[in-house]
């Protein structure tokens, strides 16, 4: 067994153990994707309804400022008054929220497809192992973890800071516009600061994700001896299957073996084929092959026949055709009618059996 657990994996993942992985909730996946889907999902909304938002913000504002107290004080005026802003807002924020959600759904789906698995949330003692959680903590997974939140850190400082720097001669200008004109310019430059961070957080989640492929694939690789254990759980142990095989083989034998002394006639090669044929003209539409074999199959079918009385005649053309194209226990085909006939009326006429 340690030999066995020391094993190198070396081979790549079954069908089937792609299969259970995913059962358990194991996937191939980066955070990274879903978080720039979600922030792409949010800024495509914010271009699109950004101004519908602003105004109807605004008109809320005002309507809160404009009445500062309210007039029915009972908790039903309260409650009414809380519930027409809460549904403003509601309004307000709708299409964000709906686009991040669709977001974060779609960025799963494209990366893992549908699935839905329980098994992650299942309290484990193994968790709480301090020895694997401090492998967890100097594993390459963890390495790569503190790599991306430094690369994300120096992206984003990066980012905002060029994009702010090239936007500092605009600000002295600001003193001479309107509120509504400075609020507006101070979204759009955070607009840009969001947009920019964006394109350069989906280069750093496809590195992410191209690096979660590789360690998953290479964490679900298999010994050979996982897949022949793998195998035998599915497929049967080959040597037991090997034998129920040859068991079956011999009873089909057997009884092959027990319709020769009910057999018409047996045609043979005359040394390496034996077909043995039968024909109920109330029972058949054609004469039958009930038993056929070669090399000492074929001898023991002769001896079986000679045995029993069985006429054997030999026909080198016909047996063959008949050991090839017809299968014991089916009848025969159109086209050796004729050749077939003329054994049984030479055997019926040998025996005196023409009204048979």
């Amino acid at each position: 067994m340690a030999e066995e657990s020391s094993e190198e994996k070396t081979e790549k993942p079954t069908p089937k153990k792609r299969e259970d992985i995913r059962k358990k909730g194991e996937v191939a996946k980066s955070r990274e994707l879903s978080s720039v889907f979600v922030l792409f999902s949010g800024l495509l909304v914010l271009g699109l309804f950004g101004s519908f938002m602003f105004s109807k913000t605004q008109e809320v504002m005002q309507t809160i400022l404009s009445n500062p107290t309210i007039n029915d004080q009972t908790v039903y005026g309260v409650m009414k008054f809380s519930k027409h802003f809460i549904l403003s807002f509601i309004v307000i924020i709708g299409p964000l929220l709906f686009a991040v959600f669709i977001g974060a759904v779609l960025s799963n789906i494209m990366q893992v497809g549908f699935m839905l698995s329980g098994e992650l949330i299942k309290p484990k003692l193994s968790k709480l192992n301090p020895l694997k959680g401090l492998k967890r903590l100097v594993s390459m997974q963890s390495l790569m973890e503190l790599v991306k939140s430094i690369l994300k850190l120096i992206l984003v400082g990066a980012t905002a800071y060029l994009t702010i720097k090239h936007e500092m001669d605009n600000v002295s200008m600001l003193g001479e516009l309107e509120l509504g004109s400075i609020f507006y310019y101070i979204f759009a430059t955070f607009y840009k600061i969001f947009i920019r961070c964006s394109i350069a957080m989906a280069v750093l989640a496809g590195i992410d994700y191209g690096f979660q492929r590789w360690e998953f694939e290479k964490r679900i690789r298999m010994t050979k001896q996982e897949i022949k254990d793998e195998f035998k759980k599915t497929e049967g142990d080959p040597l037991i299957k090997s034998r129920i095989k040859s068991i079956q083989m011999e009873m089909a034998r057997k009884r092959m073996m027990q319709a020769v002394p009910q057999a018409d006639v047996v045609v043979t090669n005359p040394t390496h084929i034996a077909v043995a044929l039968k024909y109920d003209s109330i029972k058949m539409n054609a004469p039958k092959v009930v038993a056929k074999g070669a090399g000492e199959i074929a001898e023991r079918i002769k001896s079986l026949a000679a045995k029993h009385n069985v006429p054997v005649i030999e026909n080198k053309e016909l047996a063959r055709n008949l050991y090839k194209l017809v299968e014991i226990g089916r009848e025969i085909p159109a086209n050796l009618y004729q050749a077939v006939a003329g054994v049984l009326a030479y055997i019926y006429k040998l025996k005196g059996n023409y009204n048979r």
